[in-house]
């Protein structure tokens, strides 16, 4: 289990990170992956979804690029300048890999939904 931003690829979950990293290596030995996306800080208001699914390596420095600013937009404190997410990304993506979530199973759930009605 590791901890990742991680950003939206037409729809579906997508990441970068090292091209050394071991992570990269060990979903490049084996591609499956499952990822948790939670948010609340209540128990009636946790809310979550579980998907499991094939990383399918992106390797071109558009796709990259691609993956790197959707990942970037969604971090909290990353610039509002678009010019300045550009020079972040592409300083920070020359050695990376990126990889999207192509997924096979997602089961979600909603505490919100269990609340008694007033």
């Amino acid at each position: 289990m590791v901890t990742m931003f991680y950003g939206l690829t037409e729809g579906r979950i997508s990441f970068w990170t090292y091209g050394k990293a071991q992570k990269t290596l060990n979903i490049q030995r084996d591609s499956r992956v499952s990822c948790l996306i939670e948010a609340g800080d209540e128990y009636s208001d946790l809310r979550g979804v579980l998907v499991y699914g094939v990383a399918k390596l992106v390797d071109d420095s558009e796709g990259i690029l691609e993956v790197g600013t959707n990942v970037a937009e969604r971090m909290a404190g990353m610039p509002d300048s678009p010019e300045l997410l550009a020079e972040y990304v592409a300083y920070t993506g020359r050695k990376r890999v990126a990889f999207v979530v192509e997924p096979t199973r997602v089961i979600s759930w909603d505490h919100r939904k269990l609340a008694t009605p007033a």
